[in-house]
């Protein structure tokens, strides 16, 4: 698809400068982009390349000021990296909106229905009363078990399984591989030695403007629910357990875990590759860095790091003290030298 700058600059309101016809049909990094390509600037290392890039038209920032002649149509605006973001996600929507009906082969039970502008890829399974609302996309080997309900502008990828009786709200996106509604792990330990399943009788329930990523796992409760809560961003490779609650616009990054019956508040931030141990309260805005273990609840609006994870701030104390230990010792031993030169003199 073509799109010329006048278009594009009233899609992201932004000002035109130089040629509003020129058009783009695709998108190109700033420093390797070519003619016919749109760019954009936000981060001033990369301004250089604004004065030599082959791309067609650029959004940049209002505040930049030019330091020499730009061949390249400008679209400026108040934030370009937003504006960008906005543009690609009006793309997408533009691309996904054209897959439209039902390819075949796939299995869709008597019982299941759909809105209108569904698409269901091929090999994919929706099983008995399954709903499924208006402009979804349920893209190809997608397993949507029994009873599950999925809301309008929703994107199910390929290899997507969702297990029965989970709740999908509305624009949510789910992408290749995660599972939705896995059994929770649980086991109680017997008398001899061995453990014996604890029946997960629960659901996952994901509201509206969630995304999640590759690969991740998401536990059906045990009883009751597991919630994502709306506007949460899941990276690929996490893993949550049963009956945990993430609260609304949080994010998580890529291979962190939530242990069983945790609760994370809304707008807290969570690092790659941090573990959570179970039933926990993060409060509201929390920072947890990367790699942190949590073992004890974290207080809304704190930022914690480390395994044991602890007080940030204290954290960056402690590693400027270790920094500094190899100075310290030298030090100590001055002074020790010191004190046994004026005891011998003393003598």
């Amino acid at each position: 698809m073509n799109f010329s700058a006048s278009q594009i600059a009233l899609i992201i309101n932004g000002e035109i400068e130089g040629d509003a016809n020129a058009t783009v049909s695709s998108f190109g990094k700033i420093e390797e982009a070519k003619n016919g390509q749109l760019a954009f600037l936000a981060n001033p290392k990369y301004e250089e390349y604004l004065y030599t890039t082959g791309a067609s038209v650029i959004i940049i920032n209002d505040a930049l000021e030019l330091r020499q002649r730009v061949d390249a149509t400008l679209i400026r605006v108040p934030d370009a990296y937003s504006a960008f973001a906005a543009l690609l996600s009006k793309y997408q929507e533009m691309v996904t909106q054209q897959l439209n009906g039902i390819q075949q082969p796939c299995y869709i039970a008597k019982t299941a229905s759909y809105g209108k502008n569904v698409f269901v890829g091929a090999f994919a399974y929706l099983g008995e009363d399954v709903r499924v609302g208006n402009n979804t996309k349920i893209f190809p080997n997608s397993f949507i078990g029994d009873n599950v309900k999925i809301g309008d502008n929703t994107i199910v990828h390929p290899g997507v399984k969702i297990y029965k009786d989970c709740v999908i709200g509305d624009q949510v996106i789910i992408h290749a591989g995660a599972v939705i509604g896995s059994d929770g792990f649980g086991f109680a330990p017997q008398p001899d030695g061995s453990f014996k399943k604890v029946p997960q009788m629960g659901n996952v329930v994901i509201e509206n403007d969630v995304e999640i990523g590759a690969n991740t796992t998401i536990d059906r409760a045990t009883i009751g629910s597991t919630i994502i809560r709306a506007g949460a961003k899941l990276d690929n490779l996490i893993q949550i357990a049963h009956n945990v609650e993430v609260g609304h616009s949080t994010v998580i990054a890529a291979q962190a875990g939530v242990s069983g019956s945790t609760k994370i508040g809304k707008g807290a931030m969570i690092g790659g590759q941090a573990g959570i141990v179970g039933h926990l309260q993060i409060g509201d805005g929390a920072k947890i860095n990367a790699q942190s273990g949590v073992t004890k609840s974290v207080e809304p609006g704190k930022a914690v790091t480390g395994s044991p994870a602890h007080d940030y701030t204290a954290a960056l104390r402690s590693q400027a003290l270790n920094r500094n230990l190899p100075e310290l010792e030298k030090r100590v031993k001055e002074l020790e030298a010191l004190v046994k030169q004026l005891m011998e003199e003393r003598v």
